[in-house]
């Protein structure tokens, strides 16, 4: 088909030339940076003003320059209007409005990447005295249970982001809390990742959330342009970035844009699930030359004492 969701996006029998993208989201990303990689010429619409609003600014920023370098085209405050195909149902043509104004961009696929809903249509939830939220989504306490005895709900139909770890860090939790166990899932320290080159992960809170909050923080950041083992894999894009309480030290939250940040985040999972400061990962001997050496420089950051940087 013309058009496609993400799922369709990985059924495509050939590289299209020209590749439109509406939605900047995680999947989004993903699809664009694979397909831009494989020679397509990517352009992404997102409805949005900022981008990447859910990360760190300072790791959006460096992902949208890194992602401006390889060719994909990034619109933002967008407004889609009308989307036609072809007649010769080879092309789809997209009509939309920017700060420019309105304009117009033809694509041999086009890809709608908009988010998800949860799937309770059909539950009967209603009849059955189910509460469900505004959203859609079941209403479910700290301990997934709902206001339904004996009846639970984890994963996609509840709070909380749309990922599979997470969903199954809930399913063991409830099966521990039905088994008379003490089931835990601390839904403050559940990572996230987009699997884009570079890699993009964190865990905890953002930079805009602690000031928005009004929390007092350090921070310390480190590029992997100073990491032996990023230089010597030619992947020296990118930083570490970690966030401390400025009166406990405690980390707050940590992120990352660069190779493997899908395998580094989890250090800074474990630190925080066990209310970790940020002098405990700066006092950890890292082994040399790995790419966890910028975690533990970023720690050290954040008492302005890097080693290295």
């Amino acid at each position: 088909p013309l058009i496609c969701d993400n799922i369709g996006a990985l059924d495509l029998d050939a590289v299209p030339k020209r590749l439109g993208l509406i939605g900047s989201g995680v999947i989004g990303l993903e699809m664009g940076s694979v397909w831009r990689r494989l020679g397509s010429e990517v352009t992404i619409l997102e409805a949005m003003d900022s981008f990447l609003g859910a990360a760190d600014q300072d790791v959006a920023k460096e992902a949208q320059k890194v992602f401006a370098k390889q060719g994909l085209a990034v619109k933002l405050g967008v407004k889609v209007g009308k989307v036609t195909p072809a007649k010769n149902k080879k092309s789809v043509t997209v009509e939309f409005e920017d700060k420019d104004g309105a304009q117009k961009a033809v694509f041999d696929k086009l890809i709608v990447s908009v988010g998800r809903v949860p799937n309770t249509e059909g539950l009967n939830a209603e009849a059955v005295g189910l509460k469900l939220t505004d959203r859609g989504m079941v209403d479910v306490n700290d301990h997934c249970q709902t206001n339904l005895p004996g009846v639970w709900a984890v994963g996609d139909v509840v709070r909380g982001p749309m990922l599979a770890h997470k969903a199954m860090e809930e399913a063991v939790m409830v099966c521990e809390l039905m088994a008379g166990q003490a089931g835990h899932c601390d839904f403050n320290t559940i990572p996230w990742v987009i699997y884009t080159s570079p890699e993009i992960a964190w865990v905890g809170k953002t930079e805009q959330q602690l000031k928005a909050e009004g929390v007092a923080y350090r921070a310390g950041k480190i590029p992997f342009m100073a990491n032996g083992r990023a230089l010597g894999m030619g992947a020296p894009t990118g930083f570490v970035k970690m966030l401390a309480c400025a009166e406990t030290d405690r980390i707050l939250g940590v992120h990352i844009i660069g190779a493997n940040a899908s395998e580094l985040i989890s250090e800074a999972v474990v630190a925080m699930e066990f209310h970790g400061a940020a002098e405990d990962l700066a006092r950890i001997c890292h082994a040399h030359p790995t790419m966890s050496e910028a975690v533990h420089e970023a720690a050290l950051a954040v008492d302005k004492r890097p080693l290295h940087f």
